[in-house]
C-alpha cells in the first residue's frame, strides 16, 4: 500500500513527537527512581543527554513541520482551490449547454425536444389528478412572403417578436415552444375548452397588432392557431396530431383564425 506524500509526513511528524513523548516519560521515571540521590556525577551527564534528545527531536518535529508538513497542506489547499473552481465552472457550463438544448437559439422559447417532454409529463401528472390539458398549435401566415420580401433577417426578427407576445400573453407554467420554421406550440394545463378558445382568440389579436419596423416598411402579421383538449386516453402524439389538424383546418377557412 502507498501513501500520498502528506500521509507520509504526517506519520514522521507523529513518530517525532512520540519518541519525544516515550523520552521524556522514561527521563520522569528515571528521576523518580531516586538516580541522583548518590549524587553520581554519570547519572546527571546521562540524563542531560536523554534531555537534548528530546530537545532534538522536539526540533525536528517543529522544523518539519514547518518547512514540509505546512508546504504541503498549502499546495492542497491550492489544488483544492483550483478543483472547486474548476468544478464550479464545468458545473455552470453543464448548465448552460443544458439550456441550449431545451431552448430554441433564435426566439428564446423551449424548443421541440422540451416541447415533447414537457407535453407527456403533463398528460400524466394532470391525468393523475383529472385535470384537463390544452394543447395550441400556431402557425404564421403567409411567413415566406416576408423572407421574400423583407430577408431572412427581417423574418427572425418577426418569429422573436411573435415569440415574446406569446410568451407575455400566457402563464409561468405554460410551455410555449417554437417548433419549427414558423409554427409555434403552447401547452395550457389545467384550462378548460372555453377558457382556451379565449385565450387563444386574445393571442391571435395581440400578434395581428404588432407591428415590426423594417426600415421604411412597418410589417404586420397573423397567426392561424389550431386548439384540442385532451380526452385523457390518447397519447402525446395523437393529442398534437388533432390540434394539428385544427391548424389545417383554420389556413384552410382563411387563415388568421382559431379552430377548436
Amino acid at each position: 500500500m502507498r501513501f500520498h506524500k502528506a500521509e507520509s509526513a504526517f506519520f514522521v511528524f507523529v513518530s517525532l513527537v512520540f519518541g519525544a513523548g516515550a523520552l521524556l516519560i522514561y527521563a520522569y521515571v528515571y528521576l523518580r527512581g531516586g538516580a541522583f540521590t548518590s549524587g553520581a556525577q554519570g547519572h546527571l551527564v546521562y540524563f542531560t543527554q536523554i534531555l537534548f534528545v528530546i530537545g532534538v527531536l522536539l526540533a525536528t518535529a517543529i522544523l518539519f513541520g514547518m518547512f514540509f508538513i505546512y508546504p504541503l497542506i498549502r499546495t492542497q489547499a491550492r489544488e483544492e482551490g483550483k478543483l472547486r473552481a474548476m468544478t464550479e465552472s464545468l458545473s455552470a457550463r453543464s448548465e448552460s449547454l443544458q439550456y441550449a438544448a431545451l431552448t430554441d437559439s433564435l426566439t428564446g422559447t423551449q424548443n421541440r425536444r422540451f416541447f415533447d417532454d414537457a407535453l407527456r409529463e403533463y398528460l400524466q401528472e394532470f391525468g393523475r389528478i383529472e385535470k384537463p390539458v390544452g394543447l395550441m398549435v400556431l402557425d404564421l401566415d403567409h411567413f415566406k412572403q416576408v423572407n421574400d420580401t423583407h430577408g431572412h433577417d427581417m423574418g427572425d426578427e418577426v418569429l422573436r417578436e411573435v415569440a415574446r407576445c406569446l410568451k407575455d400573453m400566457t402563464r409561468y407554467h405554460d410551455v410555449v415552444s417554437r417548433m419549427g420554421g414558423e409554427e409555434f406550440a403552447i401547452v395550457a394545463p389545467n384550462m378548460s375548452h372555453d377558457a382556451l378558445v379565449k385565450l387563444a382568440e386574445r393571442i391571435r389579436k395581440a400578434v395581428s397588432s404588432l407591428v415590426i419596423d423594417a426600415g421604411n416598411v412597418r410589417i404586420r402579421v397573423t397567426i392561424s392557431v389550431g386548439l384540442s383538449i385532451w380526452n385523457g386516453r390518447e397519447s402525446a402524439e395523437e393529442f398534437f396530431r388533432r390540434a394539428d389538424k385544427m391548424l389545417y383546418e383554420a389556413k384552410r377557412l382563411g387563415r388568421n383564425r382559431v379552430c377548436a
